[in-house]
């Protein structure tokens, strides 16, 4: 087993209810089916908050404003074709403002709004749980990420 050490970014997609309490969407992963957030590789050419607002995009529909400096990180085990690497992932929120109706990876996942403490019990990487856990969630004042 390998012990070599990639990065990721995440958007960690949000709103607020009408009472005001955060909501947090998961995903589920193409394979496993395990609940993930939306999550992918940095893309030449762009800064990596923007490419995880397109990871969220394509994953999940979603559009919105992300807020340009990262929320936490979280590290996992990614199991490569031949090997097993550690990912470090860098997450930033990304306030939802809608869904699209259609999107690149719609029929591959399924996508749920839970509350931030039911996201926590749902995810399975411990670091980004108590990432989840202990944020406090508020509107974005920075660009929007559409």
């Amino acid at each position: 087993m390998a012990n070599l050490r990639w990065r990721q970014v995440a958007a960690l997609p949000f709103r607020l209810s009408a009472a005001g309490s955060p909501e947090v969407l998961v995903i589920t992963s193409r394979k496993k089916r395990r609940v993930i957030i939306p999550k992918g590789w940095p893309m030449k050419g762009r800064l990596d908050c923007e490419a995880a607002a397109v990871e969220a995009r394509e994953e999940a529909g979603l559009v919105g404003t992300i807020r340009r400096e990262p929320v936490g990180s979280y590290t996992y085990w990614k199991k490569f074709s031949n090997h097993f690497g550690l990912v470090n992932v860098t997450v930033y929120l990304l306030e939802v403002s809608h869904q699209l109706d259609t999107w690149r990876e719609q029929h591959a996942r399924k996508t749920a709004w839970c509350s931030q403490e039911e996201a926590a019990r749902l995810l399975d990487e411990p670091q980004l749980v108590d990432l989840i856990r202990n944020l406090t969630f508020d509107r974005l004042d920075v660009r929007d990420a559409s």
